[in-house]
């Protein structure tokens, strides 16, 4: 129970530790931070061979650093000559090492959607990590010493054939029960003397982004550089109707969402900015639920700066009117922000989706650690909370439990959560594992 009065914020991490000293020390070893090189190969080694003490029923899981194979990181790279020689490209051999040294007899390999779409040499790279995956000695040596392995989709039947679409690896999440769109590459390896072939995943229907944050208690936003007050807040939100870009709703085809915003205005505001109050969602129960959990942590809200609260208002009326996430020309013109990522030197809009609302009746879009810097890809579809998602809403749709806590400060837990694989999902690949783990022969 002492672990839930951390969660409650009853005790502090130090005195959980000195309860659970040897817990501590355990987990304490078990997460490392080693940068995968030539310079740490021998350490990696060793260090996997202690760990395994022998057994011969296990998996290799992870994935190499996507940075090369991202599309916001080859957009930030466009044009520049030296990408294609980037060194990131091919850090997906220190995998095939680990594949080398310790004969996995399965491996999942984890990377983002971009590549399928990644270019070396005007290659696509996925056709390399293909082959190597499939023969990793010849990869990263002169010769071949009889260890390979069978590939597999865990969306198609049969393992993987010369003439397989890659795209035949992509794991669509929305498709097996995640309540988020986050399209990501597993890429299923069996050594080729096991004869057991991995079950595929079963689709699920997602449930929508209301059925899972609807029943977190209703915050608000606090604003930037100011004490938090709730009258001040109210008051400034208020003020909105009084701003040339309300009163040009009317006149710019947003009369409909003028109206809107005017009935929000005269409704009860939430007064408070963080609650800890815990109520289970009413889909997925017995996944997100725990019986001992007295407050949920997490849920507290972030700053945002006076204009962006206004900004934040207008586009979750708008969605509420329209159906649909608004984008950066349905914004009033006085509403625009003064930011070069807006127009450019042509005057042309960039960036059209600058902000955008997670409507509560479907999924939401992909949580990435991007949340950390802004909440304008992330704005809450409830306008009078006029704020981004906070980090237990954000960690609700990775469908992390409800028990789970996140170490550090605020902009460390985004990207905790915005870097993970969903948990529903992760927990379904390792029942897929876990069974061929079985079936193999003692």
């Amino acid at each position: 129970m002492e672990y839930y009065q951390y969660v409650a914020g009853e005790i502090s991490l130090a005195t959980l530790a000195e309860k659970f000293p040897k817990q501590f020390t355990e987990a304490g070893e078990t997460a490392l931070r080693i940068s995968l090189g030539p310079d740490s190969h021998e350490e990696v080694q060793k260090l996997i061979q202690k760990r395994l003490q022998g057994c011969r029923k296990w998996a290799l899981v992870g994935g190499p650093p996507c940075q090369a194979y991202s599309l916001v990181g080859r957009a930030r790279m466009k044009g520049n000559p030296e990408f294609e020689k980037d060194e990131r490209h091919f850090l997906y051999r220190e995998y095939l090492k680990i594949i080398v040294d310790h004969a996995p007899p399965v491996f999942v390999m984890e990377n983002v959607k971009g590549l399928l779409s990644a270019k070396v040499d005007k290659q696509p790279v996925i056709y390399r990590i293909l082959k190597d995956l499939s023969k990793p000695k010849k990869a990263v040596s002169d010769y071949e010493n009889g260890l390979s392995y069978k590939l597999y989709s865990l969306t198609k039947e049969g393992h993987v054939t010369e003439d397989i679409d890659p795209a035949d690896f992509l794991v669509k999440a929305e498709e097996y029960g995640v309540p988020q769109a986050r399209h990501r590459m597993f890429i299923v390896g069996v050594r080729s003397d096991i004869d057991v072939r991995p079950r595929v995943l079963e689709k699920t229907e997602a449930p929508t982004v209301r059925q899972i944050i609807g029943g977190l208690p209703k915050i608000r936003s606090t604003i930037s550089r100011q004490k938090d007050v709730f009258s001040q807040w109210e008051e400034n939100l208020l003020a909105c109707a009084q701003t040339p870009w309300f009163k040009h709703m009317m006149k710019d085809g947003l009369a409909d969402v003028g109206q809107q915003a005017k009935i929000y205005l005269r409704q009860d505001m939430p007064e408070y900015s963080s609650s800890s109050f815990y109520k289970a969602p009413l889909v997925m129960t017995d996944w997100f639920a725990d019986p001992n959990i007295r407050h949920i942590p997490d849920h507290q809200a972030r700053s945002h700066m006076e204009s962006d609260l206004h900004r934040y208002f207008f586009a979750a009326t708008f969605a509420k009117v329209r159906g649909r996430t608004p984008k950066i020309m349905d914004f009033p013109e006085k509403l625009l922000p003064n930011h070069k990522n807006v127009h450019d030197p042509e005057g042309d809009i960039v960036f059209a989706d600058r902000f955008r609302v997670q409507m509560p009746d479907r999924v939401s879009t992909t949580i990435t650690s991007h949340i950390s810097k802004d909440g304008h890809y992330f704005i809450h579809y409830d306008p009078l909370q006029c704020r981004s998602l906070t980090v237990r809403e954000a960690a609700r749709l990775q469908t992390f439990p409800d028990n789970y806590k996140f170490e550090g400060n605020r902009t460390a837990q985004y990207h905790q959560v915005g870097n993970a694989v969903p948990s529903f999902l992760a927990a379904k690949i390792a029942k897929i594992i876990q069974t061929v783990l079985d079936e193999m022969p003692d």
